[in-house]
């Protein structure tokens, strides 16, 4: 029995695993029925959407080829544009180039015109201008041109203005300026100087002649009426010349101790030369007074020659003649005293001159073996003596030779008229010592 109930188990288990191996295997069939249901729904969906993507990559793939025309269109049109542009504006590019060029040169002439010290800031028009990348404007031009328009009426305007500005010893002050144009600036009878970095005015610390200081002094003191007045064309190149010229004083401190000697030597046969030619025309004077006067004056040497004549008239004719000659002898020594000495300074000078520019190109070449030619001013203090020296030796020299050369001249007039006088006394005496032999 017991196997028989066994049996009937095992028998129903099989049944029952037969039966769950068919309901899996129906479960399993409508799984994959449902799976497959699924898949072909989204495989079709997956078309449409594959469909719907070609069509529009159908629809880019025109636009594409659109704009890739349109694009090449439009890159044929640039070209023909900026051709017709560069055409069009091609004047207009050389009138810019020469705006800006005439720019920069305005830019410097405004900041370096002493207008700017009456009216700062004229030149940032020009500048701006100048730094531009586009085409000027038309009021850029007007600007410009009004720029330039006041510069040059300024130029021919004497302006007065108060302005702060730094004296001689660099103190700050403000006062009255005047301005001649765009050349000159003065203060009372000093000369101003304009730097235009700094946009400041400084009271030059060497002023130039006394004669141009006159004239600013008119200038700055006149009210009306014309006025003569120096003025610097280069805008200060002339004046700096001129306050750098050394004056009389200096040129003959350049010449050193062998300067000094020959304006020492020059000097004393000056006063030698003169003082003789005075004496010299006093003598003569008194001698044409003599001349005309019969009786004998002993301040003259003719008056002495006919008072030694007279003195000796009862001698022979011999000793006449010799006391008239000795007396002529001392009267002779006297009017050519001096005369050797005005001749050896007239003859000195000039060899001084010489030593002087000899020892001048000896400290040039010094100056040239220690520092080289790198700067010519080392050389300036030997050349300077060089050039001084021959200068104070012929100046001293010429005066001399003309001075001497009258004093000779005067002298040698009055010994042969003596000797004349002389000569007319001894024959005198000998046609009346012939008469009164007869």
């Amino acid at each position: 029995m017991k196997e028989e109930e066994s049996l009937e188990e095992s028998t129903s288990s099989i049944d029952e695993l037969l039966q769950l191996a068919k309901d899996d295997q129906a479960q399993n069939a409508r799984h994959d029925e449902a799976r497959l249901r699924r898949f072909t729904r989204n495989a079709s969906q997956q078309q449409a959407m594959l469909e719907s993507l070609d069509r529009e990559l159908a629809e880019v793939e025109r636009r594409n080829e659109a704009l890739s025309d349109q694009f090449e269109s439009n890159e044929a049109d640039i070209e023909d544009l900026q051709e017709r542009l560069r055409i069009r504006t091609g004047n207009f590019g050389e009138l810019f180039g020469v705006v800006r060029q005439m720019s920069v040169e305005a830019k410097e002439v405004v900041d370096g015109s002493l207008v700017s010290a009456q009216h700062p800031g004229r030149g940032q028009v020009a500048a701006e201008v100048a730094e531009s990348r586009a085409l000027p404007s038309i009021d850029d031009l007007k600007d410009l041109q009004i720029v330039l328009l006041e510069e040059m009426v300024e130029s021919g305007r004497v302006a007065r203005f108060d302005a702060d500005f730094f004296d001689a010893e660099g103190v700050s002050q403000r006062g009255e300026v005047v301005r001649v144009g765009a050349f000159t600036l003065i203060h009372e009878d000093e000369f101003v100087s304009f730097e235009p970095d700094t946009g400041t005015l400084q009271v030059l610390a060497r002023q130039p002649a006394s004669r141009f200081r006159n004239q600013a002094s008119d200038l700055f003191d006149a009210q009306q009426g014309p006025v003569a007045m120096a003025i610097d064309p280069t805008r200060g190149t002339l004046l700096n010349l001129f306050i750098q010229t050394p004056t009389l004083g200096e040129r003959v401190q350049q010449g050193r101790e062998v300067g000094y000697v020959i304006i020492a030597m020059g000097v004393a046969g000056l006063v030698i030369a003169l003082w003789r030619l005075v004496l010299l025309y006093q003598v003569r004077r008194k001698v044409r007074m003599q001349l005309a006067s019969s009786h004998a004056e002993r301040d003259n040497p003719l008056g002495r020659i006919l008072a030694t004549y007279d003195e000796n008239r009862h001698k022979d004719l011999d000793a006449v003649s010799l006391a008239l000659d000795e007396a002529i002898i001392r009267e002779t020594f006297s009017l050519e005293r001096f005369q050797g000495i005005i001749k050896v300074f007239a003859a000195l000078a000039p060899l001084l001159g010489l030593l002087g520019t000899v020892v001048g190109m000896i400290l040039t070449f010094q100056q040239l073996t220690l520092f080289g030619t790198g700067d010519p001013k080392l050389m300036a203090g030997g050349i300077s003596q060089a050039l001084v020296t021959t200068v104070l030796g012929l100046t001293a020299a010429i005066p001399l030779i003309l001075l001497h050369s009258v004093v000779a001249s005067t002298s040698r007039q009055l010994v042969e008229l003596l000797e004349e006088q002389s000569v007319g006394l001894i024959a005198k005496r000998a046609s009346t010592t012939a008469s009164l032999h007869d």
